[in-house]
């Protein structure tokens, strides 16, 4: 058998255009990918904390940044990752126990996780902005 023979009778990997994008694997990118938003998110925080010794004058600048439509778009998407994250990470606890691993669990856990990220994001900003 010539080698052009074997490749050809191989399997071949499915691309995630063949996948059906269901809630738990939405859900598992999207841990991944909130995991590298925090990082920059604190970036951000970061340099707010270095423009506080930095003087008056920068911390007036990068506070009316994030005082900005735009900085409250930004940090209310940093307050959501972090929520999500760490519902997915109190989930991935639960799972390390052996618990919760069933399909229709599995499908529950992932919808309170993203349902209940949005749900704690809009209580934090209620309080944050009763509070400011």
């Amino acid at each position: 058998m010539s080698q052009s023979d074997v490749k050809a009778a191989r399997p071949l990997s499915p691309h995630l255009q063949i996948y059906k994008p269901i809630l738990t694997m939405v859900t598992s990118i999207l841990q991944r990918i909130t995991g590298v938003g925090l990082y920059i998110g604190m970036l951000l925080v970061a340099w707010w904390l270095v423009s506080i010794v930095t003087g008056p004058a920068y911390y007036d600048f990068v506070a009316g940044l994030f005082g900005s439509i735009l900085g409250y778009l930004v940090l209310s998407g940093f307050t959501w990752a972090l929520m999500f994250h760490l519902l997915g990470g109190l989930c991935h606890f639960l799972w390390d126990t052996g618990r919760g691993m069933e399909k229709g669990t599995l499908d529950k856990i992932a919808f309170v996780n993203a349902a209940g990220s949005i749900a704690l994001t809009v209580v934090v900003w209620i309080i944050a902005l009763a509070i400011a």
